[in-house]
């Protein structure tokens, strides 16, 4: 999930309840919604842009973890395939990873990029601030070395 802006209501609780862990990819908002996401399950995030010195002083702004076998980078400004941002192409050239999570654009994407054998993925905006139209997380499932069952999740706003 991302861009959540100090919103979380029941719906994405719902959503969230079947999953093993939660990653937020920034835009938390507020150090109650992350709180809240943290009490629910375990909690991997990194802060955003709209992020104050609460969150920034808790979560770091580019994450590197496995899991599984699966090496995963979320960076909340990262960009997409063909145009990542210069973090992200640094990160990403640098390193060898299976998944790249995003956020800050509120744009669902999710995309294999082939140059660098990685699954991006910006779940869109979970919040209600912004300019998009539909509230949007994704799930997916992780087993070994494969990433599956990708789920787009669709909320009114």
């Amino acid at each position: 999930m991302s861009d959540t802006h100090g919103y979380l209501d029941e719906s994405i609780l719902k959503h969230l309840s079947g999953c093993d862990e939660i990653w937020h990819a920034g835009d938390i908002g507020s150090k109650a919604v992350s709180e809240k996401l943290s009490h629910l399950k375990p909690f991997r995030a990194v802060y955003g842009n709209v992020d104050g010195t609460d969150l920034r002083n808790i979560y770091p702004e580019t994450l590197k973890f496995t899991c599984e076998n699966v090496s995963v980078l979320m960076i909340h400004i990262g960009g997409y395939p063909g145009k990542y941002s210069p973090k992200a192409y640094e990160e990403l050239r640098n390193g060898n990873f299976n998944l790249f999570i995003t956020g800050h654009s509120h744009i669902l994407k999710i995309i294999f990029d082939k140059n660098i054998n990685c699954l991006h993925i910006n779940p869109g905006a979970a919040g209600k601030y912004g300019w998009h139209q539909v509230r949007t997380l994704v799930r997916f499932e992780i087993d070994g070395e494969r990433i599956k069952n990708c789920e787009i999740i669709e909320m009114k706003k």
